[in-house]
């Protein structure tokens, strides 16, 4: 396991980050600039962006053609789905999600945000910081990201100007002080010649600031994972059964926090049954220590009646559990929030149903406004409810924790996601 100042207890060599910026923002050239100047990049996948540059009349290769989808996406100048791309440097491995620009493809950042360490937000230098701008930022901050980069693009276009830059940067400093983003990097960037994507150029001798890869391979993530509250949700029992192991019982699943050793102490709940770890396990065989967020299997030194969807904590810091929760969602469905509705809800590795009780406000995500009189939710939009749930769930809050703090709302007949719930 590699370690990264000291922390034993992160492996540090993934990175994962969202893209996000408005349309013809030059998400895609940047994006594609990354890949190119870091070498990530296949002979053959150039070749096939220089011959189709060539056969569009480009007068350059054009790398937005490495990101951009389908063609007939490309023409209309929008990519319309969250892409998952991959690469790696010495230093680290990326997994980028690649989220369209458009103001009704919101759902689409929540999903692409949800799981990621890191915010990309690309800006056009000539329009400044836009509703998409601050539209994005506000839900990095409510998805609990912690790190954005803000790339001021086609500086190449206002000739390099420190003082376009820097009217920027102010404009969203005053912005972000409303958000909960602890960590703002500013860039000055042109992705079509390649300034301050992975190399510093000679064009702007004023920025002595890091570029994009830099930033990436070296921004600390060790601390926004929870290593204090010990939460283990069950994901299977694994009764072998065979004559080798008859009497074996494990638990697999994910670390969704804290750290778990041989020898500690532990409660399952609902039944609150306490025991001890016997051992701790991953695909490399048996360990001393896990912890999030690590995938690993888990015995019991008693025998206890656990199943799918309980949890393994520690007695003496326990998750709350009640039925009836405050969150706030993201409306993912074109059929809007229904309240008094049953809804199907996905939390950590538990099923359940809930009702909708209420619905609190609707928030504006641009100004960071509360429409205190507007209850209609429908697609793409931002609110807080209060469900009650069919039972007990064992939960923290979503600041505290991304993974036991969030669910999934489904319609309970057709089992399509509706909603993605935060909870409070």
């Amino acid at each position: 396991m590699s370690t990264t100042n000291g922390n034993k207890y992160l492996d540090m060599d993934l990175l994962r980050f969202t893209t996000a910026g408005s349309v013809d923002d030059g998400k895609s050239t940047m994006i594609g600039r990354l890949l190119y100047d870091s070498k990530s990049i296949f002979k053959d996948q150039i070749e096939a962006v220089e011959e189709s540059s060539s056969r569009r009349g480009d007068e350059y290769t054009n790398l937005a053609l490495l990101t951009d989808g389908l063609s007939a996406e490309r023409e209309q100048g929008i990519t319309i789905d969250v892409a998952y791309r991959y690469f790696s440097t010495p230093k680290r491995k990326f997994i980028i999600a690649d989220t369209p620009g458009h103001q009704q493809y919101t759902r689409n950042m929540v999903t692409g945000a949800s799981t990621s360490n890191l915010a990309v937000i690309l800006v056009d230098v000539r329009n400044g910081v836009v509703e998409q701008t601050k539209r994005h930022s506000f839900l990095a901050s409510l998805l609990g990201i912690k790190h954005i980069v803000l790339c001021i693009n086609k500086m190449d276009l206002v000739d390099f100007s420190e003082e376009a830059f820097e009217k920027i940067q102010e404009e969203f400093e005053e912005f972000s002080s409303k958000l909960d983003v602890p960590d703002i990097t500013y860039i000055p960037m042109s992705a079509l010649y390649g300034d301050n994507v992975v190399e510093h150029k000679d064009n702007m001798p004023w920025y002595n600031g890091p570029t994009l890869l830099w930033s990436l391979e070296n921004v600390q993530i060790s601390s926004d994972y929870n290593h204090v509250d010990c939460r283990f949700p069950v994901q299977h029992v694994v009764r072998p059964q065979s004559t080798v192991y008859p009497d074996y019982r494990g638990y697999a699943g994910r670390v969704e926090g804290g750290v778990f050793k041989p020898g500690d102490k532990v409660m399952a709940l609902p039944s609150g049954f306490e025991t001890k770890i016997d051992t701790v396990s991953t695909y490399d065989g048996e360990r001393d220590e896990v912890f999030q967020p690590m995938s690993i299997n888990m015995t019991l030194e008693d025998d206890l009646d656990i199943s799918r969807g309980d949890m393994i904590v520690k007695p003496d810091n326990q998750p709350r559990q009640t039925q009836d929760i405050d969150m706030m969602v993201c409306w993912m469905h074109k059929d809007g929030l229904q309240e008094g509705k049953k809804y199907a809800i996905k939390h950590t590795t538990k099923n359940a149903r809930c009702i909708i009780k209420e619905v609190k406000y609707k928030v504006n995500v641009n100004t960071l406004h509360r429409f205190e009189d507007d209850y209609e939710i429908g697609l793409n939009d931002i609110g807080r409810i209060r469900i009650r749930t069919t039972e007990p769930l064992f939960h923290d809050s979503y600041r505290r924790n991304r993974s036991t703090g969030s669910m999934i709302i489904m319609d309970e007949y057709t089992h399509e996601t509706v909603a993605a719930g935060l909870i409070i």
